[in-house]
């Protein structure tokens, strides 16, 4: 069996997934699978896949969203261990080695997360904190997980699949430990989620795109709240 399978949705990624690709195949672990499925692209990230297609496994299937490509991903991967890796990531040259080393030392945990940074913004984190979680969604997408923890990504959820994924481990007994180091970088601008300064909530007088994303965000926070009992 393969050590890890890293698997990438691909949506209009033309930007960026050339140095996602370099970062994981410039790493100091190299027993590893890349699974990249094409989630409908319409710009030119088809012929880029095509210049790594001898190092890579590509899928394609018409567009319906990272939860369902990330799936599909998932059935298609042989990794004892799994990383879900948006097109915008740049790994640090030594981030799976030392992620599988973590999960190597200690068979009972269900995933390993590490802190990032997200364009010139750093998210630290912190040690893996249940009633923390519970709260707030705070573990990144990208953190690799034991492969019998993995439930799949609810594909109906429109925000916070990856929160509702640790919600549903979490329930079946599987914990996750934090990494104290800064492991990736998403690049600005990328497919990742947009990340709003926490000042935003607080404005009295919010931009308008930025008060509908903030509505977005709380409405999609009390769906997870309430699937899960929380």
């Amino acid at each position: 069996m393969t050590k890890i399978s890293v698997i990438i949705p691909v949506y209009n990624a033309q930007k960026t997934i050339n140095q996602c690709l370099r970062s994981i195949f410039n790493q100091t672990f190299k027993d590893f699978e890349v699974i990249v499925v094409n989630d409908g692209s319409t710009d030119s990230s088809w012929s880029i896949l095509e210049s790594w297609q001898d190092k890579i496994k590509i899928f394609n299937q018409e567009n319906k969203g990272a939860p369902a490509a990330r799936n599909f991903g998932f059935e298609k991967s042989s990794g004892e261990y799994i990383i879900f890796c948006d097109a915008d990531i740049i790994m640090k040259p030594t981030m799976l080695e030392k992620m599988s080393w973590v999960l190597d030392k200690d068979k009972d945990l269900a995933y390993v997360y590490s802190s990032f940074k997200f364009g010139w913004k750093t998210f630290k984190l912190w040690p893996f904190d249940l009633a923390k979680l519970k709260q707030m969604p705070y573990i990144p997408t990208t953190s690799l997980i034991r492969r019998n923890y993995f439930s799949g990504f609810d594909q109906s959820l429109k925000k916070f699949q990856d929160w509702d994924l640790w919600l549903t481990i979490s329930e079946k007994g599987g914990k996750g430990i934090w990494l104290n180091e800064i492991l990736f970088l998403a690049v600005s601008g990328g497919t990742m989620s947009n990340w709003f300064p926490k000042i935003f909530f607080y404005l009295p007088l919010q931009p308008k795109k930025i008060k509908k994303e903030i509505e977005k965000f709380n409405s999609a926070k009390e769906i997870i709240k309430n699937k899960h009992g929380i």
